[in-house]
C-alpha cells in the first residue's frame, strides 16, 4: 500500500475509536435502559419506557420545559439581534464600556445572582409562575457576543447599498442583516434551547408548585425515588435526552458554520 493511504486508513481507525470512546457511556445508558430485572442476562424490553414515563409524569415536564425553553429561546434572540447589531453597527457613547460589561458577565457564576434575582422576581409577585423560569435568561452575555462578532463579518457595502434605496434601520436589520446571519441564529437557538432544556436550577429555586415541574426536576426526583432500579432510571435518562440530541443533529451543520465564522474582529 502507498504510505498515504496507510496513513488516511490509521487516521480513520483513530477516529472512529475516539468516537466509540466518547460514546460509549451513553450506549451503555441505552443497553441497560432496555434490561429487564437485575440478571445481566435479563430479556430486553422497551417495557422500561413506558412505566418510567408514567411514574416520572414527563408529558407534563415536556410540556413544561418546551414551554420555557422556546419562550427563552425566541427571548434571546431577539434581545442578542437587537444589542448584537448595536454594538456591531451604530456608534454611541460608552459602546466600548457596555461590550466590555456584556462580556464580564460571562465570568459571573449564576449562583452569585440568585438571591438578587429571587428577591426581583418575590417582589414582582413572580415566584412559582412561568415568568420565574423565563425571564431570569431573557437576555444573554454569550448570546450577545455572538450575534455582535457575527454582525462584524458581514461587509458594510450590503447595509449602504439597502441605504441608498431608502432601507432605515429596522428594514436593514430584518430583511438583510438577519437573513445572512441564519447559523449564528441558529447556534444562538441551540446553545439557549439546550441549556435551558437541561436547566435544574431556576425550577429547583424559584418554583415549588407541582403544575410548574421541568424535565431536570422530575428526573431528579425520579432518580431519588427509584435508585434501586438502574435500568428504570436509564430508561427515564434516556427519555429526557433524545429531544436535545435530535434538535442538535438537525442543527449542527448550521451551529458549526455559525460559531466557525464567527471571529474575534473589533
Amino acid at each position: 500500500m502507498i504510505p498515504g493511504t496507510i496513513a488516511k486508513i490509521l487516521v480513520i481507525l483513530g477516529l472512529w475509536l475516539g468516537v466509540l470512546i466518547i460514546l460509549s457511556p451513553l450506549i451503555i445508558v441505552f443497553l441497560s435502559s432496555l434490561e429487564l430485572g437485575v440478571n445481566p442476562s435479563s430479556t430486553w424490553t422497551l417495557t422500561n419506557y413506558w412505566e418510567a414515563w408514567a411514574r416520572g409524569n414527563f408529558l407534563r415536564a415536556f410540556a413544561n420545559s418546551t414551554l420555557v425553553a422556546v419562550a427563552v429561546t425566541l427571548l434571546q434572540m431577539i434581545t442578542s439581534a437587537l444589542a448584537g447589531y448595536a454594538l456591531a453597527r451604530l456608534k454611541f457613547a460608552g459602546q466600548g464600556a457596555i461590550s466590555l460589561l456584556i462580556l464580564a458577565t460571562l465570568v459571573i457564576p449564576v449562583q452569585i445572582l440568585v438571591i438578587p434575582i429571587f428577591l426581583v422576581l418575590k417582589w414582582g409577585h413572580l415566584l412559582d409562575t412561568y415568568w420565574a423560569l423565563i425571564l431570569p435568561t431573557a437576555a444573554n452575555g454569550f448570546s450577545i457576543f455572538l450575534m455582535r462578532q457575527y454582525f462584524i463579518t458581514i461587509p458594510r457595502e450590503l447595509e449602504q447599498a439597502a441605504a441608498l434605496d431608502g432601507a432605515n434601520r429596522w428594514q436593514i436589520l430584518t430583511q438583510i442583516m438577519l437573513p445572512l446571519s441564519r447559523p449564528a441564529l441558529v447556534s444562538v437557538f441551540l446553545f439557549t434551547f439546550i441549556g435551558e432544556w437541561n436547566d435544574l436550577f431556576k425550577p429547583l429555586v424559584f418554583t415549588t408548585r407541582p403544575e410548574l415541574v421541568t424535565v431536570q426536576l422530575a428526573l431528579a426526583s425520579f432518580q431519588e425515588q427509584f435508585t434501586n432500579r438502574w435500568s428504570l432510571l436509564m430508561a427515564a435518562v434516556v427519555i429526557a435526552t433524545v429531544p436535545i440530541v435530535l434538535l442538535f443533529l438537525l442543527g449542527q451543520r448550521q451551529f458549526i458554520q455559525g460559531v466557525g465564522n464567527t471571529g474575534l474582529k473589533n
